[in-house]
Parts: C-alpha cells; sequence; structure tokens
C-alpha cells in the first residue's frame, strides 16, 4: 500500500529534546500520539462520508473501510468532529498548510454562536415564504422551505466578511429562495417583493420585464457589528448556472476599481477582500452544467481570478423530479470542485449552529489563501420543483416524510429551548402588513440601482444613432504609433516581429498602408490615452489566430512579456489583454460581467473563429442580447467574430451572422463588418467615446486583414468619423448597384475592375444593424438612372443578412421604382462546403451572377 503523509509528518521538523530516561515512559507517549495521529488521519481524510448530512435520512452515512475497527478515545474524538452534522473533504489539497489550517480549526474548540439570532433568521425566512404561500395559492415562487438554514449562513458569511475589509458582495443564484435572499441578504422590503405578485399596472415596468424569480437587486446588508456591505443580487435567467461567469467578471471589475489599475498591480488582501463573490447553486446544476466547470477554472487564472469564490450548493437532493442516482456519478454534487484545490464543507441543513460555524470557516479560508471554497448545505424541498407541482406523483414516499416534518426553525426553538411563540407572531403579522402594503401599489418598484459610474452613459442609452468624432491627426497617431514600436532597452524582440514592428512604424508615419492589426492598435492607444482603459481576452487573443495582433512582445531569451500598450504614457488608462481559457460560454460571461461594472472600459473577447460563439449561445441570448430590455441592465461588450468564406470548410467560415440579425431589435445592440482598416479604428473609438453603452457585435476579416484592399492609407484615419454605409467613390451614375457587407465587397470590386465594368457601383454596408437607411438612401439617390439594386452575401439563403437587409432595402427602393434582388448561395444545411475546389467554383458563380443583369418580368 503507497505512504501517504499525515499531517504531523507535514509539519517542520522540531528540535530533539533530551533523550528521555529508560522507563519514563516516552517511547510509550510517542507509541500513543503516533497512532492518534494515524487514527486522525483516516478520519479526516473520509470522515466525510459517514457524516450525518441529510435531515430525513434518505441520504445515509457511506461506510469506508479505512474507519472499520477503529476504537478507543481517539477514534471517538476523531468521529465526533469528522462524522457529525459537517462532513469535511479536504484532504485531496495538495498544499499542506491548507489542510493543516482547516484541520486544526474543525479539531479546536467550536466558535461561539448567536442563537437567539439564529432562531430570529429562520423565523423570518419560513414566514415569508408561508405568508406568501397562504396569500398566493399556486402561485409560483420557488420557496425555500427545506433549506432556509441559508439565510443564518448568509449572515455568517457576511459578518464574518466584513471583519476582513469587505465593502460589497456580489450574489448569483438560480431561482429557488430568490425571493428570500432578496428581503433577508440584499434587505429590499417584503412589499416591494412582492409586488411581483399583485396585478400592477403593466406598463409601470420599464422595457420587456421578467418574472419576479429572475430579477436581482441592490441593497445594503447591516452586519452584526454595525458595518455596511452593498449587495448585488445579480439577475439570472431560467439557465441556472448561466449567471456564475457574469458574477465573477463584475467581481473582477469592481476589485479593479478598488486596485485603481487592477487586481495584479494591487494584488493586496485588502483590495480582493474589498468585494465578496458569493454564488449559490442548485445540487443538480452544479453537477450537470459545464459553464459553472468553466468559471471555476479561471480561479487561479491571472486574466480571471478573484481571490476565491464562495459557492453554497443549496442542496435539496432533487432536480426537478429527478432524484441524485439520475443526476451525477458521484456520491456527492459537489464532487466536480474536487479536480482543483478547493475544500468543501458538506454540513446538515437542519444544525443551523453547524451552518453558521461553515460560513465562518469558509470564509476565513477564502480571506487568508484567496481561494474557492464550496459550502453544500444539504436539507430538502418541501414543496414541488414549483408550487404549482404535485411531488407525490414522482417521490410519493419522500413527500410522505416531508409532509410530516416539522419546520426548522420549530425544530431549533426546541433543540434550544428559546421560546419563539412571541417572535413568530410579531414576524407573521409584520409580513401579512407588507403584503397589504404591496396590494396598495400601482407601480413596480426598481429592485436595483445602477452604480454612479453608470450616470455618464446610462441617460443617453436610447440614443442609438448618436455619433461622435473619432479621427486623429496625422502627428497623434504618429505619437502612438511610436510607443507601440518602442520595446524596452536589452529586450529581445523575435527577428520577424522586428520586422513587423519596422513595417508598423512606417505604417504610423504614413509611407505604408495600414493594415487591420495596426489600426486596433492605434484605435487602443488613442482610446487608453484618452483616459479609457481597454480588456481584451480571448483564445491566442496575445498573437492573435491569424497572427495579426501581436500585442504583447515575448523576449526570446527569457519569455517575459511586454505589453507596448501599458506603456505609451504614465497618465493613460490600465490595459489587459489575456489569453484566455479553452471557454466560450464561461469567458465570455465573465467579460459581459466586466462591461457591466466597468462602463467607462473598452471590453472586448475575441472568438477564435466566429463560429466558436456557439458555445456560448446562452450567454448571447439570455444577457446580451436581452439583459437591458430584461432588466433595465445596459452593458457596452464588443465581440469580435472572425467571419469570412474562404474555403475552409464549414466550422471555420461563418460566425452566424443570422443569429445575430434575429436578436436585433429596440436599438439592443450593434452588429458591424468593417470594410477596412481605418473603418476597424473609428467603429472601436466609437464605442469608447459615445456617451451610451450598448454591446457591439464585430465580424472581423481573416484573409482581409493584410489584403491591399482593406489595407488604409494614414489619411482615412484623420477623417471624422465611422461609415455605416461607405458608398462608391469610383463609379459615378451606375446602372446597377450592388450592396454587400465584408470580404465578399472587396471581392466585388476585384471582379469589376477584371470585366473593366464602368456601370456597377458596390456600396460596403459596414453596420447591419442599425441599419443606416439615411446613408443608403442618400447613397442610391447618388445614382439616379440605376435600374437595380442587388443585395450580394457569401452566405447561403438561409443564413447571413439576407432575410434582415433585403425586405428593409425594398421599402426604401420603393421612392425610386428601383428593382431590388439578391445573389447568395442556396440554402444549405450547413454553413458552407468542406471541399476548397467546390468553394472556388461557387464564388466564381456568385460573383458572376452579381454583375448579370436581371431577366424583365
Amino acid at each position: 500500500m503507497a505512504h501517504r503523509t499525515t499531517l504531523e509528518e507535514e509539519r517542520p521538523a522540531k528540535t530533539p529534546k533530551a533523550a528521555k530516561k529508560p522507563g519514563a515512559g516516552g517511547a510509550a507517549n510517542d507509541a500513543r500520539n503516533e497512532e492518534r495521529e494515524r487514527v486522525f488521519d483516516a478520519f479526516r481524510r473520509w470522515g466525510y462520508l459517514e457524516a450525518t448530512l441529510d435531515p430525513l435520512g434518505l441520504f445515509e452515512p457511506q461506510k469506508h473501510p479505512d474507519l472499520d475497527g477503529l476504537s478507543g478515545a481517539a477514534a471517538e474524538e476523531a468521529r465526533n468532529i469528522y462524522c457529525g452534522t459537517i462532513g469535511a473533504d479536504f484532504m485531496h489539497l495538495p498544499e499542506p498548510e491548507r489542510r493543516r489550517w482547516i484541520a486544526e480549526r474543525l479539531e479546536g474548540p467550536a466558535s461561539e454562536v448567536n442563537q437567539p439570532k439564529i432562531l430570529e433568521r429562520l423565523i423570518r425566512a419560513d414566514l415569508f415564504e408561508q405568508v406568501l404561500q397562504a396569500r398566493y395559492l399556486g402561485t409560483k415562487r420557488f420557496s425555500l422551505e427545506g433549506v432556509t438554514a441559508l439565510i443564518p449562513l448568509l449572515d455568517s458569511i457576511l459578518d464574518t466578511a466584513a471583519g476582513h475589509g469587505a465593502v460589497e458582495s456580489v450574489m448569483a443564484m438560480s431561482h429557488r429562495g430568490r425571493l428570500n435572499v432578496m428581503v433577508h441578504a440584499a434587505c429590499k422590503t417584503p412589499h416591494e417583493v412582492v409586488a411581483g405578485f399583485e396585478d400592477v399596472d403593466p406598463r409601470s415596468v420599464l422595457g420587456a420585464g421578467d418574472v419576479k424569480y429572475h430579477v436581482g437587486a441592490t441593497g445594503m446588508y447591516v452586519t452584526t457589528s454595525g458595518k455596511e456591505i452593498g449587495i448585488h443580487l445579480v439577475s439570472n435567467p431560467s439557465h441556472l448556472e448561466a449567471v456564475d461567469p457574469v458574477a465573477v467578471g463584475r467581481v473582477r471589475a469592481k476589485q479593479t476599481r478598488y486596485g485603481l489599475r487592477g487586481p495584479y498591480v494591487d494584488r493586496s488582501p485588502e483590495t480582493l477582500n474589498k468585494v465578496v463573490p458569493i454564488v449559490m447553486h442548485g445540487d443538480a446544476a452544479f453537477a450537470g452544467q459545464g459553464i459553472w466547470a468553466e468559471t471555476l477554472n479561471f480561479a487561479d487564472l491571472k486574466a480571471y481570478t478573484v481571490g476565491g469564490t464562495i459557492h453554497i450548493i443549496v442542496n435539496n437532493l432533487i432536480g426537478f423530479t429527478t432524484r441524485p442516482e439520475q443526476e451525477h456519478s458521484s456520491r456527492f454534487a459537489s464532487d466536480l470542485a474536487k479536480r482543483q484545490s478547493v475544500p468543501i464543507f458538506h454540513v446538515n441543513g437542519e444544525d443551523p449552529d453547524a451552518v453558521v460555524r461553515v460560513g465562518r470557516l469558509a470564509t476565513e479560508y477564502r480571506a487568508k489563501f484567496g481561494s474557492d471554497v464550496v459550502v453544500d448545505i444539504i436539507g430538502y424541498r418541501r414543496h414541488g420543483h414549483s408550487e404549482v407541482d404535485d411531488p407525490t406523483i414522482t417521490q410519493p414516499l419522500l413527500y410522505e416524510r416531508i409532509k410530516n416534518h416539522a419546520p426548522l426553525w420549530k425544530i431549533y426553538a426546541e433543540h434550544t429551548g428559546i421560546d419563539s411563540t412571541q417572535i413568530a407572531e410579531t414576524v407573521r403579522k409584520e409580513y401579512e402588513e407588507e403584503q397589504t402594503k404591496a396590494r396598495a401599489l400601482r407601480k413596480i418598484p426598481h429592485l436595483r440601482k445602477l452604480p454612479d459610474y453608470w450616470a455618464p452613459y446610462f441617460h443617453n442609452r436610447y440614443k442609438a444613432e448618436y455619433e461622435v468624432d473619432t479621427g486623429l491627426s496625422r502627428e497623434k497617431l504618429a505619437e502612438i504609433t511610436d510607443g507601440l514600436v518602442r520595446a524596452p532597452e536589452g529586450f529581445h524582440v523575435h527577428p520577424k516581429l522586428v520586422k513587423l514592428l519596422e513595417q508598423r512604424n512606417e505604417m504610423g508615419h504614413g509611407k505604408r498602408a495600414v493594415d487591420y492589426g495596426f489600426a486596433e492598435a492605434l484605435a487602443f492607444g488613442s482610446v487608453l490615452l484618452e483616459g479609457n482603459p481597454v480588456r481584451l481576452t480571448g483564445q491566442d487573443s496575445q498573437r492573435g489566430t491569424f497572427n495579426q495582433r501581436h500585442a504583447v512582445l515575448i523576449d526570446t531569451m527569457t519569455e517575459h512579456n511586454y505589453l507596448t500598450l501599458s506603456h505609451l504614457s504614465r497618465e493613460q488608462a490600465f490595459c489587459e489583454i489575456y489569453n484566455s481559457s479553452l471557454s466560450e460560454a464561461g469567458c465570455l460571461g465573465f467579460e459581459y460581467g466586466f462591461s457591466r461594472d466597468y462602463p467607462e472600459a473598452l471590453v472586448l473577447w475575441e472568438a477564435q473563429f466566429g463560429d466558436f460563439a456557439n458555445g456560448a449561445q446562452v450567454i448571447i441570448d439570455q444577457f446580451i442580447s436581452a439583459g437591458e430590455d430584461k432588466w433595465n441592465l445596459p452593458a457596452g461588450l464588443v465581440m469580435l467574430l472572425p467571419h469570412g468564406y474562404e474555403g475552409q470548410g464549414p466550422e471555420h467560415s461563418s460566425a452566424r451572422l443570422e443569429r445575430f440579425m434575429q436578436l436585433a431589435a429596440e436599438d439592443n445592440m450593434q452588429i458591424c463588418q468593417p470594410s477596412t482598416a481605418a473603418q476597424y479604428f473609428h467603429m472601436l473609438r466609437r464605442q469608447a467615446r459615445r456617451p451610451w453603452r450598448k454591446p457591439l457585435i464585430v465580424f472581423t476579416p481573416k484573409s482581409m486583414l493584410r489584403h491591399p484592399d482593406a489595407s488604409s492609407n494614414i489619411e482615412e484615419f484623420t477623417k471624422p468619423r465611422f461609415q455605416p454605409l461607405v458608398p462608391d467613390s469610383e463609379i459615378k451614375d451606375a446602372k446597377r448597384i450592388l450592396i454587400a457587407s465584408g470580404k465578399v465587397g472587396h471581392e466585388l470590386r476585384g471582379e469589376r475592375r477584371r470585366r473593366k465594368d464602368t456601370s456597377t457601383a458596390i456600396f460596403f454596408l459596414d453596420q447591419l444593424y442599425p441599419l443606416p437607411r439615411t446613408e443608403i438612401t442618400a447613397a442610391i439617390a447618388e445614382h439616379p438612372h440605376a435600374r437595380e439594386i442587388v443585395w450580394v452575401q457569401e452566405e447561403p439563403a438561409n443564413m447571413g443578412a439576407l432575410f434582415y437587409v433585403l425586405p428593409r432595402l425594398e421599402r426604401l427602393a420603393q421612392a425610386s421604382g428601383l428593382r431590388v434582388r439578391s445573389v447568395k448561395r442556396s440554402g444549405s444545411a450547413s454553413p458552407a462546403t468542406g471541399s476548397a475546389k467546390a468553394h472556388e467554383l461557387e464564388q466564381k458563380t456568385l460573383l458572376a451572377l452579381a454583375f448579370t443583369t436581371a431577366s424583365s418580368d
């Protein structure tokens, strides 16, 4: 059997004492100590399996062979510690210091708890649900009953966090128990929360609104010592774990504010402990939903770490109608967390004293080690998945037991001997009065308030057509260039990049056309010098998937990194450019969250290939496109999605433009495909400089990144603004107008040159949404003798922007009597062919059809 290191063996060696005289009992004492340590080591490792964790007794302790046969005083002591109502799973941690720290606290004297306060909080949590059940029978609310110890657990965490300097906490959770947490942690008045059940004027809801158990809340929690902690409960859809990376991203942004230039300039515990993330999960979702695993992986990554997240599994031992043995392959739903150095504390939800102690322990662990930690509070679910379900159909025996099981506050009152009668009567009366107040409301109250840093942007958020100047002087562009091409003295730049920097120096000084990569760097540099931070993450984004960015230089001798954008000026804003983990949903959700709490920053997420955004569709659908309409929460995230049909097969051709066009409505986002490097430059600067924030979806090029047709001379960067529609400056009074977006527009112009065609004008539609109707109408009017307008796209007929653009072009062309038709690939189940030769043939046919005059009707 392999040797297992014990905690005793991990301790530093002590100075040997003088040898004991024979018969003094030294050897016997050593043997007893060694045996005691062996026994405790076994219980530290496996005791959690034999802990009594289920209040209903259905999830029985699991015997472990290493604990069989252990007896005596040491075994009894160890069993009381490790096999009671707390099951500590921590011996998988590779760090001896952390294991020792946990063991010492578990094996030391139990800290005191305030039992009268715990009882009052349990009464409040349970009676809040009972009053709602009585007043709104048959209405969904997703009750917390069965795990109401969550409320004193949160009290314990927040009280302890305040002692370590916390001033804010970002909380995330799905719907179960959300209303209870709003009242008792976010400290919203019950009548504000209950208003969602009343028949309030629907016109009082800003935007489309959302159901009451999805919306977020902000409030001020007051600790036992009187300290205030700002609470931000994040809005979340029914995709239960989708909120996890959003909440952690918000924490990172808030910590960055406290650190002034980011947690990795000021990584002190004082900064990281100011904002504490608390993420609450259901057991089924924790075990089953992959986005949580992606978020857990962020814990120690430089781009994403927040100094530890406190995870709470509000464990009902059931998911909808599914029992644990059908939900996860491991004994505990929490076992997925063991892939990393994360301790897990299982605790019986009907031992509130133990729950409070575990909350304190978990928070102290996070504060000391800057690590994630999991609290698995195990209880039950008194009602069905929602209050309109009948759970006795699928779990008759379980719910027969639950029906006869007393509420926790009554059990705890009897256990502690505290008379709860008067408290219960007072609390019940209070909640009934609050319900009466809710019935008198005429408008649904707003449960959340945007932080003050949104003030400069929020009031302008509906001015979707508002434009700003983005051009820069040649002198300013040259100044930025000088900083971008400068490496520290003695830094060993790769020979290929030495040449690249020389070329970029020529670009910035007007001696060479500027490509996309350097246009982006100029945009970022200018934004930083104007005081707006820049944060860009994505898979291989430091170099760029297509070897186009090289934002971070790597010393060929030492591999030290140098981000030139961070060294333009001492007064500049901070810049972060990181390679992300191989995740889409988690990473995109994180950056969306960051943008929510850093509106003045230009925050960008880049897909390695545009179609990889498929893996983050939940974040796109539920947060990016709908978050403002549902929850009145704006965001300014930029998505960079490489797109273009170049014979690379179905997986790396399309960023699924059609999906974003389908999601676009009510000025909820901007969708752009810039046709030149200068257009890309102006578009990025516009996003940073506009006095409002909307998500920006950018379809970026691949082959056109360095193509001469898409490069721009330096004068294009001095022009005032981004052009949503780029008209044709070469052809006057055309007979045919082609309108395209992206790479195919350049190919159309190349085909026109080949044909020596002087009667066809080609417009680039660089902003697909909001559609620039005024600009399109004006450009068409420049060609009064045109007979038709042709929308040309690379994508198949059932994809791309065709379904959106074509009917709108038809309406715009009606006044001129122009015919509108389209050229596109045939409808297809797959975005593109896998054959390079077939692609080439299709593309040639596409271009030929675009220049073929339509037959008369």
